[in-house]
């Protein structure tokens, strides 16, 4: 694989990991900043479909519909529920993996500072600009949901915020909110942010955030903060519903990790419990399609015709960001209140909005995995590589080429994400209704609303790749 087209690839997908960290100082970009996502090479890292795109599209979609009429035959409630409820449990060794953790976590931020400071310029050499964005953002990322959530323990903002003092001031009634507003700016400096290029700056900037962090772990207390305010563990705490191995304790205080089927841990009655998780979860699940979206050529032909009408190109982004979010979550509104018509149900639209809100997951989990999949494979030699030589570069970027049928596994993880939203919804279903019919027919507007994301994020996914076009 050329080692341009794999650093222009490489630094369109790692932008949201340096809005992760410019989040804390609440970095804005105006309209020249929009130059560092715009100059990717990555022009031709997806291809033309081999097939008519209507019939590509029609497929997908059908798949997902195809699922639910599968899933309909199953309404054996007792069979659901033992579904659900199957786990294997093993006791650990109390507090060893947290103890384990915490230290990778300390000695990984170090490394990071270190790395980021005295090491290389270019990127795709450097350690710590690979540390974060291939092995943290794509694969710690992917293993959260594929896995489970090792980011409590390893988190080292958490471990500093624990040994400090704390006012314990507590927050306002403001929920889940704060956590919404931090990922949508997240998702916007993923588009705008030039951080993956310049090693120094991002460590100024992550250093930036750790003070943020810090100071409002101290204000508000460390549980609080990390519980409602940082959108980056909130993010991690609900990929790691997704993934089947999950962290419990016994009745005596016993640490034990339990083995669960995949999304099984979806159907949590208490997973969502307010109008502001459910925005949160929704806006995990526009954040893989924007930043998907604002490499399309239909992308490029709008933001120049909207340019060209005197419309300042800094606010396209952000306006585009925020009405694509509006959009989703008032669609996904719209679907549950015709939900609960066609369940005939006394309960209200915003508790069937919180119950279906889980298997949206399971599709975000689906878009991350064919957004980053191959990104982390390509790249993960050049990680090796700079981890023997952390403080110089080598003398060559090694990349690994992946075949061409990989494209296939992407499109794969897409459709994995949706039929396991599917299946998630239909327990969740025969779970919150009494009758059968009920049941089901309460998932029409859903499943409708499923299909429809689906052909627009499968096309999204079948477009050529192209830069933004204002540099």
């Amino acid at each position: 694989m050329d080692t341009l087209a794999s650093a222009g690839r490489w630094r369109r997908r790692t932008r949201i990991a340096a809005g992760v960290a410019a989040l804390g100082l609440g970095t804005a970009a105006g309209p020249g900043v929009a130059a560092a996502h715009g100059g990717s090479l990555g022009a031709a890292a997806r291809e033309q479909l081999a097939v008519p795109t209507w019939l590509f599209l029609a497929t997908g979609g059908g798949a997902v519909g195809a699922s639910f009429l599968l899933s309909s035959f199953v309404t054996d409630r007792a069979l659901v529920a033992a579904i659900h409820s199957w786990h294997r449990g093993v006791a650990l060794p109390r507090g060893l993996l947290a103890r384990a953790g915490r230290l990778v976590g300390l000695v990984g931020l170090a490394a990071f500072v270190v790395t980021g400071l005295a090491g290389p310029r270019e990127p795709l050499a450097n350690l710590a600009v690979l540390g974060v964005w291939v092995g943290w953002w794509a694969g710690f990322a992917a293993a959260t949901y594929l896995v489970g959530n090792a980011w409590p323990a390893i988190n080292p903002w958490r471990t500093v915020a624990r040994a400090l003092p704390s006012l314990d001031r507590g927050l306002p009634g403001v929920g889940a909110w704060p956590s919404v507003a931090g990922l949508l700016a997240l998702i916007w400096i993923e588009v705008v942010s030039p951080l993956a290029d310049r090693p120094r700056l991002l460590v100024a900037v992550v250093l930036g955030y750790s003070a943020v962090t810090l100071a409002g772990a101290v204000v508000v207390g460390p549980v609080r903060w990390f519980a409602s305010v940082d959108p980056v563990s909130r993010v991690f705490r609900y990929y790691g519903r997704v993934a089947p191995v999950t962290r419990d304790r016994d009745a005596d205080g016993t640490s034990r990790l339990r083995l669960r089927l995949p999304g099984t841990g979806l159907t949590d009655t208490e997973s969502i419990g307010s109008d502001g998780e459910v925005a949160f979860v929704v806006a995990i699940l526009w954040a893989t399609t924007y930043d998907g979206l604002v490499t399309t050529p239909a992308w490029r032909g709008a933001v120049r015709t909207l340019v060209g009408a005197g419309v300042p190109a800094g606010l396209v982004y952000p306006a585009a960001l925020v009405a694509g979010f509006l959009a989703v979550l008032g669609s996904y509104r719209l679907a549950v209140r015709y939900s609960r018509r066609t369940a005939d149900t006394y309960r209200s639209s915003g508790d069937l909005a919180r119950r279906f809100a889980p298997p949206l997951l399971a599709i975000a989990a689906g878009y991350h995995l064919a957004h980053y999949l191959g990104y982390f494979l390509s790249l993960a030699p050049a990680l090796a590589a700079a981890t023997a030589s952390p403080l110089s570069a080598t003398a060559t970027v090694p990349v690994l080429a992946l075949p061409e049928w990989f494209g296939g596994v992407e499109l794969a993880a897409v459709l994995a994400g949706h039929l396991l939203a599917v299946w998630v919804a239909h327990a969740i279903a025969f779970e919150a209704f009494p009758g059968r019919l009920q049941a089901i027919r309460s998932q029409y507007p859903v499943v409708l609303a499923m299909v429809v994301y689906t052909t627009a994020s499968l096309w999204i996914v079948s477009q050529p790749e192209v830069p933004p076009p204002y540099v």
